[in-house]
């Protein structure tokens, strides 16, 4: 259990790459199980969610091997439908093993997923939605077990929120299922049209990503197909908001900016100074960044995902900013944590107040999440002094060792053994 040290008033300066968005890849991963083909991944990020979804693929006796451009996956000859609490535990995103394995071959065990603990996140529109295509489910002791009569049969689901697992477990469930199967009010995130994407270069027939119905035509098997994963918006978007605390000039390359125009709209009206191109954005010094009241919401509004570092800007912003959290019910566990290192922030119920204006010092803070994790090490980059952040195993789940990535571009960051 590793913690990070962080020299406070950072330098920063040069440029960072945007890696393979974590939360295309877990599913793209999982999507191999549909297919007896080889499935060619490209810029899958190396994180520790991505090898725990390796190895929860490898009990199933899928076949990975990489070269150091691609990542090739073979699932053609399973042994197992059963998935472990060991693996499952230390993410949610295991649940995604079930549509596929449904769907191919008719049963499915997986023990009751973990992950950031930032809220309920109730797998029944999961299960739900399941159970319209015909799979019948029971929970025994602690394990979600699913049978279906034959096969999966496509159907209309309308889902009662725009889950972003749920809308991919449905979307891999019907990939082969008999007929058609229609999705309404599914998620429209761009990690969601990735997935279809790669869905449909294996020979899936899906239309309407990005929009909130999408239909499915079964098929009854899938192809050899090649996939390069998309940047991941969230972590361009902490590099973009690290740039703006320390004012300093950085460039942050190969960007999908049409994923992050919530993000980006937001902090030019923030006061931020940005340059805009096709693949890169640049952050140049700015004059003042101010206080804004938003909320988080599903793509394309703001991410809850940047909704911590979000705030760590708050913080030191002039004028006081709101947050109100509308997906996550207990996604301000970083709080009391920023609060350590000098910010004033109060939360009633869904809605954070900031106090602007402050000033970060150096403290002994706990990491609770991964997003929570990162907004740490932002205060931390703008304290005075050395900031110590505890149990940094969550951050490493959605950043690639991120005091490796930063160390080139002038911020002193020591990782240690706890």
């Amino acid at each position: 259990m590793d913690k990070i040290k962080i020299n406070g008033k950072s330098d920063l300066y040069g440029s960072i790459k945007i890696s393979g968005a974590k939360n295309s890849a877990l599913p793209i991963l999982v999507s191999s199980l549909l297919s007896e083909k080889d499935l060619f991944i490209k810029n899958l990020p190396d994180l520790e969610d991505i090898k725990n979804m390796k190895k929860l693929l490898n009990k199933f006796n899928v076949k990975i091997s990489s070269t150091s451009e691609v990542t090739i996956i073979n699932s053609k000859d399973i042994i197992n439908n059963s998935a472990d609490y060991d693996i499952v535990r230390k993410m949610r995103a295991s649940v995604l093993v079930l549509g596929p394995l449904l769907s191919r071959f008719g049963e499915a065990k997986i023990s009751l997923p973990g992950g950031c603990a930032i809220g309920t996140r109730p797998i029944d529109i999961h299960l739900e939605g399941l159970s319209k295509l015909g799979c019948k489910f029971k929970i025994e002791d602690g394990f979600v077990i699913g049978k279906v009569n034959k096969m999966l049969n496509g159907n209309y689901i309308k889902l009662p929120f725009p889950s972003v697992g749920a809308t991919e477990n449905l979307v891999m469930a019907s990939v082969l299922a008999n007929g058609k199967t229609t999705i309404d009010n599914a998620a429209k995130e761009p990690e969601v049209q990735d997935l279809i994407n790669c869905l449909k270069s294996m020979g899936a027939k899906i239309s309407g990503e990005g929009s909130e119905t999408l239909v499915i035509e079964g098929v009854k098997t899938l192809n050899e197909a090649k996939h390069e994963i998309i940047s991941d918006r969230i972590v361009a978007g902490t590099f973009i908001i690290a740039a703006i605390m320390l004012n300093k000039e950085f460039m942050i390359t190969k960007v999908c900016v049409k994923h992050m125009e919530s993000l980006i709209n937001l902090l030019i009206e923030m006061g931020a100074n940005l340059i805009i191109n096709n693949d890169t954005i640049k952050v140049l010094p700015s004059k003042q960044i101010n206080g804004t009241t938003i909320e988080t919401a599903p793509y394309p509004g703001f991410p809850t995902d940047l909704q911590a570092q979000l705030m760590a800007l708050m913080t030191i912003a002039n004028g006081d900013s709101k947050i109100r959290e509308t997906i996550f019910e207990n996604r301000f566990m970083h709080v009391p944590e920023l609060n350590r290192l000098g910010a004033n922030i109060k939360v009633k119920k869904d809605i954070a107040f900031i106090k602007g204006n402050r000033t970060y010092k150096a403290a002994q803070v706990m990491a609770s999440d991964l997003r929570a994790s990162v907004s740490l090490v932002l205060a931390g980059l703008c304290a005075e002094g050395v900031t110590t952040v505890n149990r940094v195993y969550h951050l490493d789940r959605g950043y690639e060792k991120i005091e490796q990535l930063l160390e080139k571009n002038g911020p002193i960051i020591i990782r240690e053994k706890m």
